[in-house]
């Protein structure tokens, strides 16, 4: 029999271990409670789509697609799929085959694991997670502008102060096709500068090459004619609506004629929130209006706009703001010696966990120092102690094993059973 060769987790797929598990349902419960605020009610969708769904919404000439996702061909039906590499798609599709739009407009969110193979960095990993939210069939710059303002709550609330807000308009279809033979001449004109990848997308998809990270293409990139400066009246109407909005709300943003979003569906307003503090990496969410997406997908013509935000890089910001969840498998460790004791623990920590504690019962026959060093390493505030003197008298021996909870400096004391819930609830 050979020897099973160890197994390791795949590069770019990371283990989140105690403690940091604590700091992720922390900021997922914050999450959810901001969310809530707003009338955001969770759509979840499955990891696995239609590999078509992808290619349509997003678009065939983009990074993701190209070069990015994990699609394989299922062998029961011949059928490709593709492990998602974003929410957005997914959501739409959902909301077309679920009709969920027939009798309003509706605010979802969801939260989870996306993948996409490409090198690994700072906060961003082949199977990373994002929180994705979705207003489906609002029109016109006010929803927008909520958007952004409920994120600057949640950055004040996570006490992120070091994110700036990006903004720019895409406009519409027929300004985005002059803007596109325009900027197609441009690019022509600059054949000498143009990497192979700008080459390869000029016809394509021109608009993303000005999203070059390329040194020796920036000159040519900011003299290329801006999308801005094609739209027509009802774009800029929409773009300067949002941007009184957001003046009202005192939320102060910087606009950037070159933000163009990596994705193909989106049109008028596109945003990003970023930050100096995570490298060349700097974009915390982005997010932007697509109010074609759910025609294109099929479903009947509607408007929508959200946003999505790593979850890996928001968690290193906030660690490194002072955001912080303790970790601790219990508030309460049932200590006990003997057989009669064992017995007593298991049905006094169901009693404890009724009154809403959370109770770990020592496990194994071990001495009671051996299970002191667990009931401190657990996190534990108190120890409730069995033993046969607790059975004889009907008290249990409680040992406070944080300062902050002990009463009027007593270490340890005696409660009686029939008190011991109330007791150790209240000061818990």
């Amino acid at each position: 029999m050979t020897e099973f060769e160890k197994a390791y987790a795949l590069t770019g797929m990371k283990d989140v271990l105690p403690p940091d598990g604590a700091q992720w349902e922390a900021l997922e419960a914050i999450v959810r409670d901001w969310l809530a605020g707003y009338g955001y009610l969770n759509l979840r969708t499955p990891v696995l789509e239609q590999t078509r769904l992808f290619a349509r919404g997003i678009g065939e000439v983009t990074d993701i697609v190209e070069k990015e996702m994990y699609s394989f061909v299922d062998p029961l039906n011949n059928e490709r799929l593709t492990m998602r590499p974003e929410f957005t798609a997914g959501m739409v599709r959902a909301a077309i085959e679920h009709n969920i739009l027939y009798e309003r407009p509706r605010r979802v969110y969801a939260m989870g694991p996306v993948f996409r193979h490409e090198k690994p960095q700072r906060g961003r990993y082949r199977q990373f997670h994002q929180i994705d939210v979705e207003a489906l069939g609002f029109a016109g710059p006010d929803v927008d502008a909520e958007l952004i303002v409920m994120l600057a709550r949640l950055w004040k609330r996570l006490g992120l102060s070091d994110i700036r807000l990006e903004l720019n308009s895409l406009g519409q279809a027929d300004e985005r096709a002059a803007h596109r033979a325009a900027l197609v001449s441009h690019l022509e004109q600059h054949m000498d500068v143009l990497d192979e990848e700008a080459r390869r997308r000029m016809y394509a998809n021109p608009l993303r090459v000005l999203d070059t990270k390329n040194p020796a293409m920036q000159a040519m990139a900011n003299a290329a004619p801006r999308l801005f400066d094609f739209l027509g009246e009802t774009s800029l109407t929409h773009y300067h609506g949002l941007c009184a909005m957001l003046d009202d709300a005192g939320i102060a943003y910087t606009f950037n004629p070159r933000l163009v979003r990596g994705l193909d569906y989106y049109n008028l307003t596109v945003f990003e929130w970023v930050t100096d503090r995570l490298g060349a990496q700097g974009t915390v969410c982005g997010g932007g209006r697509y109010d074609g997406l759910i025609e294109l997908l099929g479903g009947k013509p509607a408007p929508a706009v959200g946003f999505a935000i790593g979850i890996e890089r928001l968690l290193d910001l906030w660690s490194e703001s002072g955001g912080s969840a303790l970790a601790t498998e219990c508030q309460v460790y049932m200590v006990h010696q003997g057989e009669a004791a064992r017995r007593a623990a298991h049905r006094l920590g169901e009693q404890l966990r009724d009154a809403g504690l959370r109770v770990v019962v020592h496990a194994g026959s071990t001495g009671f120092k051996s299970q002191f060093r667990r009931a401190d390493a657990s996190g534990a505030i108190a120890a409730v102690v069995l033993g046969e003197d607790e059975l004889a008298s009907g008290s249990a021996t409680v040992k406070w094993l944080r300062q902050d909870a002990e009463a009027s400096g007593a270490q340890q004391e005696s409660i009686p059973f029939d008190r011991l819930s109330t007791d150790l609830k209240s000061r818990i």
